[in-house]
């Protein structure tokens, strides 16, 4: 089955009861029981809903992965795998990973115990040299957020195999349309299933698949025990989305292929980060192990020039903090979505004042073109 008809067809993907071409919204917490300890494969939503279910058979599958879990949020998603970590243990993580996922760790992770490093990945003998006894994984983004760095997967995932680590992915910008990280060699992939996978701006939600089945079973202990899991009415929006996430995800990689090239040549720009541009430092790995470039993009202004200016100038890309949705939008991550970072630790990372990051969305290309064009002018 080719993806487009995986996206459509995969899991469960209609109601054998009723022949519905939707999977119904099971609106339920309860279920009846037929005796005692005797119940049809569901007894409380917390631990299992049929619609939720239904994605995370979809994702499943999309992911090639043994099993899915659909949670509140990609926050709920991340928090539940590194609870499969205790107090001593160590997590090498990407240094410039989503803000979140930051404050995330070094907020609530590091406080109940759990050690880590936050490091560039394209430099596996320094990511080994960090390599303790107490270390358990390695987490990554890739492409990352907000400089679109591409790490190789499959050597980051050799390396913690060959000391017994597991490699946790972060998928969301990529999503698996474009990209399978467990087939890679990764142990968990998480996604922000609010971003592309939901499309719309209209849904908060969380994915997280593995291709282990002794993980699954811990993580299914935590999901269940934790409880930020995704109810009915957003577990059938998430899956809504996914029926169209090809042609989207195709439609956003036109519209960012050509304004990353639009403004790679523009003089008030200094720098552009895309890995569709030949001159991304890791185009080539992003071609062989992905089958795209994605619909993220960021760049700085040229020095001197106000990027909050900018931002207000323009028309129809929203100022807001999210991404991978019908809408473009735009924000600036050191006020914005990475704000939660020390400013030491953020220029550390690369990721300066004026930096700038974009969700292409859907809208015609001429307008968003047209859009950037008469916002840059305005600096002066």
């Amino acid at each position: 089955m080719k993806k487009k008809t995986a996206l459509i067809h995969g899991g469960i993907s209609r109601d054998v009861a009723t022949g519905a071409v939707s999977v119904p919204i099971y609106q339920v917490s309860t279920y009846e029981q037929d005796g005692v300890g005797k119940h049809r494969g569901y007894e409380y939503s917390r631990t299992g809903n049929p619609t939720r279910f239904a994605l995370e058979e979809l994702m499943k599958e999309l992911e090639q992965g043994v099993r899915g879990f659909a949670f509140a949020s990609g926050m709920a998603a991340l928090h539940t795998v590194l609870s499969l970590f205790k107090t001593g243990d160590h997590v090498i993580v990407g240094d410039d990973v989503y803000g979140g996922t930051y404050r995330l760790i070094t907020k609530v992770m590091e406080k109940l115990g759990l050690k880590t490093d936050f490091i560039p990945m394209d430099d596996l003998a320094c990511v080994e040299s960090l390599i303790t006894p107490n270390t358990k994984a390695i987490l990554i983004e890739t492409p990352s957020n907000p400089l679109l760095k591409v790490t190789d997967i499959e050597a980051v995932s050799n390396l913690a195999k060959s000391h017994g680590l597991l490699t946790i992915v972060d998928n969301t910008f990529a999503t698996p349309y474009w990209q399978q990280p467990l087939m890679l060699g990764a142990d968990i992939v998480v996604h922000s299933g609010t971003k592309y996978l939901g499309g719309h701006s209209d849904v908060v939600a969380g994915i997280v698949v593995t291709n282990d089945e002794a993980l699954a079973e811990d993580i299914a202990f935590y999901h269940n025990s934790i409880g930020g899991i995704l109810g009915p009415n957003d577990s059938w929006l998430v899956q809504r989305g996914i029926k169209t996430l090809g042609i989207r995800m195709e439609e956003h990689e036109v519209n960012a292929k050509t304004i990353a090239e639009f403004l790679l040549a523009h003089e008030r720009v200094a720098k552009v980060y895309y890995p569709g541009l030949k001159t991304h430092p890791n185009h080539e790995l992003a071609k062989r192990q992905g089958s795209g470039f994605g619909g993220m993009l960021s760049f700085e202004l040229q020095a001197g020039l106000d990027p909050e200016k900018f931002v207000e100038n323009l028309k129809w890309f929203t100022l807001a903090e999210s991404l991978g949705s019908v809408e473009s939008l735009v924000g600036i991550p050191s006020k914005m979505t990475h704000a939660s970072v020390p400013r030491e630790q953020r220029l550390a990372s690369g990721i300066q004042d004026e930096l700038i990051r974009l969700s292409l969305g859907l809208e015609d290309l001429d307008d968003l073109l047209e859009d950037l064009e008469q916002a840059l002018e305005k600096l002066i």
